[in-house]
């Protein structure tokens, strides 16, 4: 017997599988203005993931909280980012990138834990 709710992973899989495609075949671009942010966007995004990854596989994840965390995260990066454009200081966009970085290794490693556990 499978677990409840598993369908939901093949659903997300393959959902993410059709936009990769759906992006490869299309090949948006972006405008130049964006360039500076889409970087730090995508590891506060994917720091987001991870640790909703850690909190769903340790029972304690919630969708509010997973929403709330995945925009104000990505958020307050564009705003660092934005700020440091503003003061000429492209470091807060290194900082940001190290500090998201640092946080999605921690998680990676809450997940391995939790895997090699079970």
């Amino acid at each position: 017997m499978g677990r409840p709710g598993g369908g939901g992973v093949v659903i997300a899989v393959f959902a993410l599988l059709i936009g990769i495609a759906v992006g490869l075949i299309l090949e948006p671009e972006l405008p130049a203005v964006l360039t500076p942010y889409i970087p730090v966007i995508v590891v506060a995004a994917l720091d987001t993931v991870l640790a909703g990854i850690l909190a769903r596989l340790e029972g304690g994840y919630q969708e509010g909280e997973f929403v709330v965390a995945f925009v104000s995260n990505t958020a307050l990066a564009a705003f660092i980012v934005w700020v440091g454009e503003r003061l000429g200081a492209v470091d807060l966009t290194v900082g940001v990138v190290v500090v998201f970085g640092i946080r999605m290794f921690q998680s990676l490693a809450g997940i391995r834990r939790y895997l090699f556990r079970e």
